[in-house]
C-alpha cells in the first residue's frame, strides 16, 4: 500500500510538472498543487479515454491509461482551472472587469 502511494506521488509530480510545461502562463499552486493535479489528470484522463474507446463513462473501476493519457488529463483540468479561476490568489472576489 505504501509503495503504490509513493508511486502516486511520484507519477502525479511528473504528470503535473509536464501539464504545467506544456501550458503557458504562470500558475501559484505549488508543489502540493502540481501533484494533486497529476493525480487528478490521472484520473480525468482515464475517464477520456474510457469515453473515447467504449462511448460511455464507466465509474466502477480504475482506469490505466497510461502516462499520455494523465497528462492530457491533467492539461485538461489545469484549464478548467484557469477557466473558472479556482488557481490559489485567484479567487473570484479579486477579479476586476
Amino acid at each position: 500500500m505504501l509503495a503504490f502511494i509513493l508511486v502516486l506521488i511520484f507519477v502525479g509530480l511528473f504528470v503535473g510538472l509536464v501539464a504545467r510545461l506544456l501550458v503557458p502562463g504562470r500558475d501559484s499552486i505549488g508543489l502540493i498543487g502540481t501533484i494533486l493535479l497529476g493525480i487528478v489528470g490521472s484520473f480525468v484522463g482515464g475517464f477520456l479515454w474510457e469515453l473515447v474507446e467504449f462511448h460511455k463513462i464507466e465509474t466502477h473501476h480504475f482506469q490505466t491509461v497510461g502516462i499520455l493519457g494523465s497528462i492530457i488529463g491533467a492539461v485538461v483540468v489545469l484549464l478548467l482551472m484557469r477557466a473558472t479561476g479556482l488557481e490559489r490568489g485567484r479567487g473570484r472576489s479579486r477579479r476586476r472587469f
